[in-house]
């Protein structure tokens, strides 16, 4: 009888102290349930379809009861569009299926998963956010690239499918530790995967690291690399990066003046002009402020259809708060997209 008294009390002592044990401890559940509310027309009036050179395709929020869901900052899409890889600046892979309807468009994430960015140790960094700040994300083909601030570094990660269980290796970047903000440091990081004379490069973009002109850091990766700089034009800060078909370089940037007064921006800057010691500046493609249906946008990724149209999706940060919306958005480049 003794033992029968004892052994829900042992269950439960048991089960108590698992929540103090460290993440690695105990199995993470990987799966995760998101809800989305499509977003069917960019601005207020509907019938305006073009925002500069861009079309607006589709797009939608969402949200999650799992409170790991928040801060995304940089996300990628796979196999054709229907896949996609995300981080968050809490240190969290997020990962799923982009669900569209008929013609193409956009309306909400199937099969999601959240997992830690793990540490060269194999254990989580969710706990320090020094460590756990990613910021950008580019695919290298069998590497995800995963840039962070604060504690300002690149890793590398086997298997961008799923990249849940691998353990980094660093990259080497050229930017000196002394001139990366502390909170403002590699936001942006893009891998441009070469063709049509281009040989392959990989670009980091600071956010607000600037030099004594006000210009941005930024750098190509690799021996070949080095520093060059890109023009900031106050108060815009840039937030992701994508390269383009042809080479050009996509920049996603957010302006925040206060409560309401938030914007974003796209920007493409001429691949042939980036270069070590170049100052590099380009046309802004559209511009959009709280009049559209944006947030704090962060993550940025370019796409080619089946159509042969370029695609861009970018993605906001809500920053854990209920005043904030996580959105994904799409647009097509230079196009009519879907109807």
């Amino acid at each position: 009888m003794k033992r029968r008294r004892q052994a829900p009390l042992a269950a439960a002592l048991c089960a108590g102290l698992a929540w103090l044990q460290p993440a690695s401890a105990i199995a993470e559940q990987r799966e995760i349930t998101v809800a989305a509310s499509p977003i069917a027309s960019f601005a207020a009036d509907a019938a305006v379809k073009r925002f500069g050179a861009l079309g607006y395709v589709g797009g939608f929020s969402y949200s999650s009861r799992d409170g790991r869901l928040a801060g995304v900052s940089a996300i990628r899409l796979l196999h054709g569009r229907s896949r996609f890889l995300a981080v968050t600046d809490t240190g969290y892979w997020f990962s799923g299926a982009i669900r569209r309807d008929a013609e193409g468009r956009p309306t909400g994430f199937d099969e999601t998963a959240m997992a830690p960015i793990l540490g060269p140790d194999g254990e989580p960094r969710t706990r320090r956010k020094g460590l756990a700040d990613a910021e950008g994300l580019a695919i290298d083909g069998d590497r995800a690239l995963v840039s962070f601030e604060r504690d300002h570094r690149i890793e590398a990660f086997a298997n961008p499918d799923n990249p849940f269980d691998s353990r980094p290796s660093g990259v080497a970047q050229p930017i000196p530790l002394r001139e990366l903000r502390g909170n403002a440091g590699i936001e942006a990081i893009a891998v441009d995967a070469g063709g049509a004379g281009r040989e392959k490069r990989t670009v980091i973009v600071t956010e607000q690291s600037i030099d004594r002109d006000g210009n941005l850091f930024a750098a190509i990766l690799g021996p070949a690399g080095g520093l060059f700089k890109v023009v900031r034009e106050e108060p815009w800060s840039v937030t992701d990066s994508a390269f383009l078909p042809d080479g050009d370089l996509l920049l996603l940037e957010r302006r925040y003046q206060g409560f309401g007064r938030i914007g974003m921006r796209l920007r493409r800057l001429g691949g042939g002009e980036i270069r070590p010691g170049a100052l590099v500046d380009g046309p802004v493609l559209m511009e959009a402020d709280f009049g559209q249906q944006i947030d704090n946008m962060e993550g940025l990724d370019v796409s080619v259809g089946d159509d042969g149209h370029t695609y861009i999706a970018v993605v906001s940060d809500d920053n854990g708060s209920m005043f904030q919306r996580n959105l994904y958005l799409e647009f097509v480049l230079d196009g009519p997209g879907p109807s």
